[in-house]
């Protein structure tokens, strides 16, 4: 559906009620957690809690699968929340959806948020996880069956757990789909992405919001020229995994998201960029009867199935 003018202007009133997240991200978390209880759980599919240990502390990922017998593929799901919000909890609606629309199983990982852990704290969470998937250590999951997902900082995730994956040489994920993911440094005015300016202050995320969550994830100036951080900032951008990237039209995270998609394919990677018409950041936290949550689920199946995608790019 078209944002029309009453839509854009709610949109606007809305967007400005927005809380400083620096002073709300706690009752922030609770919200979330209480959102997701009343949704109540989830129906048709299996789901099962599970645990990875990583240094001193463990992991925990919630696993979602068809009730269907036989092994399926995985997803290794990241979620979104600016590295700050966001968890398994309130991540439980929208992965036990895509499990039973792609028939795939889903692993959503639990990994620590910020500020009380700051990076790389969640990226080094997620590659201890994709390790542990990927060395074959999970009985059931086939590590050439993995694809790594994730959405907004998820997706940063993501990206960044295949760079990580390259450098350190331990494996290597054949496919990854980012959505709408947070790739660069810089959201304030002087970005070089127009879709900072053109989207930052009327569609529900703000620049100023991200620029938050930056702070709060950072533990140093040092981090935002660490590509583990910011992904659209490595040097090398060889040997990365098939990617599906999907962007949404009125995201301020939208030209940083597409240039990421052409580093990589300029590098000699298979990628698919995909601009979401008319949506919004996060869409895919909307009930599956959403249009552009369909039209994602259709996309991710035809990446998943074929491996070439006819998208508007």
């Amino acid at each position: 559906m078209a944002i029309n003018k009453v839509m854009q202007a709610a949109l606007k009133a809305i967007t400005s009620l927005e809380p400083d997240v620096k002073k709300s991200y706690k009752m922030e978390r609770q919200i979330q957690v209480l959102t997701s209880r009343l949704r109540g759980k989830p129906k048709d599919y299996n789901m099962w809690d599970h645990q990875v240990f990583y240094e001193d502390h463990a992991i925990p990922v919630r696993l979602f699968s068809p009730e269907a017998e036989g092994n399926f593929p995985l997803l290794l799901f990241f979620h979104g929340g600016g590295w700050v919000t966001g968890g398994i909890e309130n991540y439980t609606g929208v992965c036990a959806d895509l499990a039973k629309a792609v028939n795939c199983t889903i692993a959503s990982v639990d990994y620590r948020l910020a500020p009380e852990h700051k990076f790389p704290a969640a990226v080094e969470d997620c590659y201890a996880v994709t390790r542990e998937f990927f060395l074959g250590r999970i009985p059931g999951i086939v590590p050439d069956s993995i694809t790594l997902i994730g959405d907004s900082a998820g997706g940063n995730l993501a990206a960044a757990v295949s760079l990580m994956a390259r450098d350190r040489g331990e494996f290597l994920p054949q496919r990854q789909i980012l959505l709408y993911p947070s790739t660069y440094n810089d959201h304030s005015d002087q970005s070089p992405f127009p879709s900072i300016r053109d989207n930052g202050t009327d569609y529900l995320l703000t620049s100023r919001r991200i620029q938050s969550f930056i702070e709060l994830y950072r533990s140093s100036d040092n981090d935002l020229k660490n590509p583990y951080f910011a992904p659209l900032l490595a040097s090398d951008f060889s040997r990365q995994p098939r990617t599906l990237l999907i962007t949404a039209e009125y995201c301020p995270l939208r030209d940083e998201g597409e240039a990421y998609g052409e580093k990589l394919r300029v590098a000699g990677n298979e990628v698919e960029i995909v601009r979401m018409m008319d949506a919004l950041h996060a869409y895919m936290m909307l009930p599956p009867r959403f249009e552009h949550v369909q039209q994602t689920y259709d996309l991710i199946n035809v990446f998943l199935q074929r491996g070439t995608l006819h998208g508007k790019t």
